[in-house]
């Protein structure tokens, strides 16, 4: 099967309102933010809507899904409150995301095997408003074909173990793994995305894998354009994937 070599940028725009939070005024607006992204090239806007609301908040979700002209990633807790935000807003895609009060960011892949009931209705709910649904996962198969029985069209691959790795031989294999998964995953007829911690230095690797519809960065994007500019910083990345895609 020939696959696309096309792939998309997602740009994850939290911790802008991160900054805006830690002093607790209306500036740097993410949906600012957002269509500058647009603006550069990102193909879609990522956004986590937390429990916690520890950056993103529910005014800039409103407000993002008037103004923004590519679609928005919603990555949401599978919690009754998210659910009705997403049913009230209908996001173009969803993305179900596990989530602590305690973590710092997300850690790991849903658990689907051991939810599957109630992973299969709050799909169900979400893909009858017009969502597509996703499922961050780590690179497990038995995950894998749980949340194709739930009903999912596409998964988001977890790529921190392999963007945290301190060795190469670490590396490699966590990319293997990945690689593997991706593959599996695109035999199920399931859309394959990727992301967490990928950043200019180790995302290219992940951009050439086969088959990978979408990366979702937004650290590293955020964290570049303090030195050069948030639409330089999102030009630069879109180009760094474009090209690995390209030459895989």
């Amino acid at each position: 099967m020939k696959l696309k070599k096309r792939i998309l940028l997602g740009v994850n725009i939290d911790h802008i309102a991160t900054v805006r939070e830690a002093r607790g005024t209306s500036y740097p607006d993410p949906v600012k933010a957002a269509l500058d992204a647009e603006q550069a090239g990102a193909d879609g806007i990522t956004v986590h809507l937390r429990e916690d609301r520890r950056h993103i908040q529910d005014r800039d979700i409103r407000v993002l899904r008037e103004v923004m002209r590519t679609p928005m990633n919603f990555e949401m807790g599978v919690t009754e409150e998210m659910l009705s935000m997403a049913e009230e807003i209908r996001p173009e895609n969803v993305c179900l995301v596990p989530e602590t009060r305690e973590e710092l960011t997300t850690e790991g892949g849903l658990d689907v095997v051991a939810q599957e009931a109630r992973l299969a209705a709050a799909i169900e709910r979400l893909q009858n408003v017009g969502c597509e649904v996703s499922i961050f996962l780590d690179a497990d198969e038995q995950q894998i074909l749980a949340a194709k029985r739930v009903g999912a069209t596409t998964i988001e691959l977890h790529t921190g173990h392999y963007s945290e790795s301190i060795t190469p031989e670490d590396q490699e294999h966590q990319l293997r793994l990945i690689r593997q998964a991706a593959e599996f995953a695109l035999k199920q007829g399931l859309t394959v995305n990727a992301g967490h911690g990928l950043h200019y230095h180790n995302v290219e690797p992940i951009a050439a894998i086969p088959g990978i519809n979408e990366l979702n960065i937004g650290h590293a994007i955020i964290a570049h354009a303090l030195f050069v500019g948030f639409s330089s910083a999102v030009r630069e990345m879109k180009e760094i994937i474009t090209r690995a895609a390209l030459r895989s």
